[in-house]
């Protein structure tokens, strides 16, 4: 199974197959029965994948499960005008008012990023009315797998972490161009190929960058998703920016390094002090960036720990792999390095390329917040969104 787009020159910087271990691919085509079909002399074709109905264009048949989540399921399908398999993401996020904006700014920023190593959009269809809208459906590129699912199946030599790694960073240095925190980096929202070409996915957390706004009331949204978060993240309620992206980052690399993850909290004061385990307690510079002043004073009064040494933790690693995890995860923020920083790290140094590293053509503004809206105005914006897609995908850069 190929993905439904080819990532050009880019995906010519790397030979790395995983094609020997395709039986974990996502692709219900290998893990899943066919779906029953009804068509109907005019509207969508129907389709039925596990008691869920699937209203899509009769350009997409064949639909075959691949998972399902909390508000949503994917399948894929065979695109009868592209000739080639695809991805379709069932989202029925009108019930809950979270849900729908996970959905507005997933769908707002897709639309206008251009990137390969950021998940596309090729389409949304929904219905003809407001009313009739009860669920939508994204159509994306179909990807075989996701580093979640890998690193649960192999160990990855230094050579595909360090391709991995590359291409997160160089799909996260579009998006912190375009003024965008993900927020949500982990290895199951890295999507690959088995010709290792990697994307990003799932940006349905994501954020304007401002270290000024007030994130006191957004904590609840990372609940699954502790054991990549930055410790800023636990410990103050408002300022945190661009390097929270970054740690998330060092935590995947030293779970592709390890094969396991590195922070594996049970809860706030675990995580924190699984952080301070590996980095060492912060020196009073450190301390000086923890805003909040009860978790200022928490993490001062707790006992003195020592940095351990990467290598300890990881004895067969390459030292530029062990290296480059120091500067990914650096506690204060301050002292992180910025994307662009880590792109220049000598580990990266047969990929690093910055003509060939592209940003965003402007950055997104704040009127793509959307926290105090009420459902109904918010699936408003979700239908006139929709709308403009079109338009949008053929130059999305026209705002």
């Amino acid at each position: 199974m190929n993905g439904a787009e080819k990532d050009g020159e880019h995906s010519d910087k790397s030979n790395h197959d995983l094609s020997s271990h395709s039986n974990n691919s996502v692709d219900g085509a290998s893990s899943s029965s066919s779906s029953a079909m009804q068509t109907s002399a005019a509207g969508p074709t129907v389709e039925i994948v596990r008691q869920q109905r699937f209203e899509v264009a009769p350009r997409y048949t064949d639909l075959k499960f691949i998972g399902e989540g909390a508000y949503g399921m994917v399948v894929s399908a065979f695109d009868h005008t592209t000739q080639q398999r695809v991805a379709i993401k069932k989202i029925t996020p009108f019930e809950h008012q979270c849900f729908c904006q996970r959905t507005l700014r997933e769908i707002k920023i897709l639309a206008r990023f251009r990137h390969e190593n950021i998940i596309n959009i090729q389409e949304v269809i929904r219905a003809q009315t407001i009313d009739q809208m009860k669920d939508i459906y994204i159509v994306q590129c179909l990807m075989e797998c996701d580093l979640y699912k890998l690193l649960r199946h192999q160990r990855l030599t230094d050579e595909h972490i360090c391709y991995f790694l590359y291409q997160i960073l160089r799909g996260l240095k579009y998006i912190h161009s375009a003024n965008v925190l993900h927020r949500d980096l982990k290895p199951s929202n890295l999507l690959l190929n088995t010709n290792c070409d990697l994307k990003i996915c799932d940006f349905g957390l994501a954020r304007i960058a401002d270290p000024n706004t007030d994130h006191s009331g957004l904590l609840t949204e990372y609940v699954a998703t502790r054991w990549y978060r930055a410790p800023e993240i636990m410990l103050n309620a408002r300022g945190y920016y661009k390097p929270i992206d970054i740690w998330s980052v060092g935590c995947i690399l030293a779970e592709m390094i390890g094969g396991r993850p590195l922070f594996p909290g049970k809860h706030y004061i675990e995580q924190i002090n699984l952080i301070l385990n590996v980095v060492g307690s912060p020196d009073e510079g450190d301390l000086t960036s923890i805003i909040n002043e009860r978790a200022r004073n928490y993490v001062s009064l707790l006992p003195v720990r020592k940095r351990t040494p990467w290598k300890q933790l990881y004895p067969t690693a390459s030292e530029l792999s062990l290296n480059m995890l120091d500067f990914l995860l650096t506690f204060n923020p301050d002292r992180r390095v910025t994307v662009e920083e880590a792109l220049k790290h000598p580990y990266l140094a047969q990929y690093y390329d910055p003509s060939d590293e592209p940003i965003a053509p402007h950055p997104f503004t704040f009127d793509m917040e959307l926290d105090d809206l009420p459902l109904p105005e918010l699936k408003q914006l979700i239908f006139e969104e929709i709308e403009v897609i079109p338009e949008l995908l053929k130059n999305p850069h026209r705002e």
